[in-house]
């Protein structure tokens, strides 16, 4: 069974910058895909970027330029760079792996003066 256990989120004024992180634990199948998805309150769970092992990546339109998704040489790590965050980017962000899917438990981003 993969575990996820993302990392990295806190508050941060308009403009700035987070990195998230996601260790992963177990095996990870190349042919499934891993990523990052969001939470706003009220709102629907939305996908921000995934990647695959080869290197595929697809980001939403409303990060794109943005945010950056990597995962590390070992494939034991998915990295969420975000840059330019705005208030709208406010989420909770989740780690996440195709096969079942799986979830992490999620990481509190708040953007705000």
């Amino acid at each position: 069974q993969v575990q996820l256990v993302e990392s990295g989120g806190g508050s941060v004024q308009p403009g700035g910058s987070l990195r998230l992180s996601c260790a992963i634990s177990g095996s990870i199948l190349s042919n499934y895909l891993m990523g990052w998805y969001r939470q706003a309150p009220g709102k629907q769970r939305e996908l921000v970027a995934r990647i695959s092992t080869s290197g595929y990546t697809h980001y939403a339109d409303s990060v794109k330029g943005r945010f950056t998704i990597s995962i590390d040489n070992v494939k034991t790590t998915i990295y969420l760079q975000m840059n330019s965050l705005k208030p709208e980017d406010t989420a909770v962000y989740y780690c996440y792996y195709e096969l079942g899917p799986q979830w992490g438990q999620g990481t509190q981003v708040t953007v705000s003066s």
